[in-house]
């Protein structure tokens, strides 16, 4: 696990510890040491602890003009015990909403698990963007059938072509138009 980096080909275009906006603002990154574990893996440094002992993130773009940030997440997505979707919505989620966004892409190939609890948390991120979106892409099948059982996928969409997107090869706002662009299509 400790050599699967964040994405880093946008990093011309943002970089959330230069983004005095993000939650991240200033944040230094240890470049020579493995600082940073879910259970007994290393992950790699670049990854952002935001309170969760087996989820870390990377905020890998924001847009305020446009209102979305992309976040691509790695490890296990526990809320049966750590209650990891409270933590993502309280540290991270409400500071970039407070910022005007309400378009959310989450990718999430790297989480291996998701583990549920209620879904109050999920419901009252759904209602705060109220025109906006939460759209989960590239999660492995197993971790969106778990959401799916537990009434999550009302609140993240998942399925069809965001199951399935070759997103490094596009720039932030092409994959932002493509992932709008199917949200749009379920709606009419």
């Amino acid at each position: 696990m400790h050599d699967i980096e964040p994405f880093y080909r946008w990093r011309d275009d943002y970089v959330a510890a230069e983004d005095d906006r993000s939650p991240f603002y200033q944040t230094e990154y240890n470049e020579f040491e493995f600082d940073k574990q879910i259970y007994n893996y290393l992950i790699h440094p670049q990854w952002d602890f935001f309170g969760s002992n087996t989820l870390y993130l990377k905020i890998l773009f924001i847009d305020y003009d446009r209102s979305y940030a992309i976040i691509e997440l790695i490890g296990e997505w526990n809320d049966a015990i750590d209650n990891d979707i409270m933590t993502l919505k309280r540290e991270i989620i409400e500071t970039i909403i407070n910022e005007g966004v309400n378009k959310f892409i989450l990718i999430g190939e790297n989480v291996l698990n998701f583990h549920s609890s209620d879904d109050c948390y999920y419901e009252e991120w759904f209602q705060e963007v109220e025109d906006g979106w939460i759209a989960g892409v590239n999660f492995r099948e197993h971790v969106i059938s778990e959401f799916k059982q537990n009434n999550i996928d009302y609140y993240i969409n998942f399925g069809g072509d965001l199951d399935d997107l070759n997103w490094r090869q596009l720039k932030p706002i092409q994959l932002f138009k493509r992932v709008e662009e199917q949200l749009m299509r379920r709606l009419t």
